[in-house]
């Protein structure tokens, strides 16, 4: 495997690309997280539900910093 930058490949510095990739795997993950907090409350058990609950919420919450970080290093 290459450790050299790929941009020129992608047209995004890898480090750019990274920063996304992140931020689109946390916005998916929370939505993920969304169906188990549905299936854990259909099964009436309450203490899984609040515990996906409290990973959807570290989810969007690295997908905020990720974003900010992006808009900082992109001058938006």
């Amino acid at each position: 495997m290459s450790i050299s930058e790929s941009g020129h490949i992608t047209g995004t510095q890898d480090k750019d690309y990274n920063i996304i990739w992140f931020v689109e795997a946390c916005l998916s993950n929370a939505l993920r997280l969304e169906t188990y907090v549905s299936d854990a409350e259909r099964a009436g058990d309450a203490e899984l539900a609040d515990f996906f609950r409290r990973a959807q919420g570290e989810s969007r919450k690295g997908a905020e910093q990720g974003k900010a970080l992006l808009a900082q290093r992109l001058g938006a």
